[in-house]
């Protein structure tokens, strides 16, 4: 049996660490940090594999350096883990900025470069993060098609996040305009609402790969009920891809509480194909 996490869930563990260059130039974000003061993305490889994963999913502010030496190095280290990298997740980038989109994709197109030389299976891009409207979304389809057009290696995707796709109609019109280069990850936490499950049933059937994120009480606890019936919307779908695990709760033991949620997703899983990816 696998397990998957993201970065993002480990992200105290990384020591808060935001890198310089995570936000395209001359645009507001992410706050770069300064030097790495918890564990290195190079030592991040053994202790996942102590804890038990073997596939992970990268969030792109977490890489200190992107040189092809450092590249091949954090490469290196995930052969020697036998950490499979699912993804490197493109966490900023807008390409529905109303001036700057053709930057913006560049910028992005860089960053599925760095991708490529890390081995990874897939980069998550964002689709977009202006308002939706019929224009939006269908140029964001097409400038997601021509980053999968020049990067074959590496299997585009989009996410169910972000001001563009607040609904599951947003989703389907950005993957019908991009045509099937372009995939779906499904974040199973950013939709909210009493129609969540709806929506998300709405797209399960495209979903590829997965943020099994987990919502909190005002106490810490985690929101059970809400997950189980969310990882069982997909899996009543057919998905047979990664869970990765994402935490973001107020514990900073981040290890256990990961440990708490992978114990809900392999109770509903009960050894599916969809428990390969945990």
């Amino acid at each position: 049996m696998t397990r998957a996490v993201s970065t993002w869930s480990l992200h105290r563990t990384l020591g808060s660490y935001i890198a310089e260059d995570a936000t395209p130039p001359g645009s507001n974000g992410l706050r770069p940090t300064g030097p790495v003061l918890g564990t290195s993305l190079l030592e991040l490889p053994g202790q996942l594999a102590a804890h038990g994963y073997d596939t992970v999913q990268i969030c792109h502010f977490h890489l200190p350096h992107r040189d092809s030496g450092y590249l091949s190095e954090l490469r290196a280290a995930l052969d020697e883990a036998g950490i499979l990298l699912d993804a490197l997740l493109v966490d900023a980038g807008d390409l529905t900025h109303p001036t700057d989109a053709d930057a913006h994709q560049a910028w992005i197109d860089a960053w599925i470069d760095d991708a490529e030389a890390l081995g990874a299976r897939r980069a998550r891009i964002i689709a977009g993060q202006q308002p939706p409207s019929p224009d939006r979304l269908q140029d964001s389809g097409r400038r997601l098609a021509r980053l999968a057009a020049g990067h074959p290696g590496v299997r585009i995707v989009t996410e169910n996040w972000m001001a563009l796709l607040p609904d599951a109609d947003s989703v389907k019109a950005v993957l019908g305009s991009a045509g099937d280069q372009v995939g779906l990850l499904a974040d199973l936490g950013n939709w909210t609402g009493p129609g969540k499950y709806k929506q998300l049933a709405a797209i399960a059937a495209s979903a590829e790969t997965c943020h099994a994120k987990c919502h909190h009480t005002a106490d810490g606890d985690l929101e059970t009920e809400d997950y189980r019936r969310s990882v069982q919307v997909l899996l009543d779908a057919g998905f047979d891809g990664p869970f990765a695990l994402v935490y973001d709760g107020p514990t900073d033991d981040e290890w256990a509480s990961l440990d708490a949620e992978h114990a809900i997703v392999s109770a509903l899983t009960g050894g599916s194909a969809a428990d390969t990816a945990l």
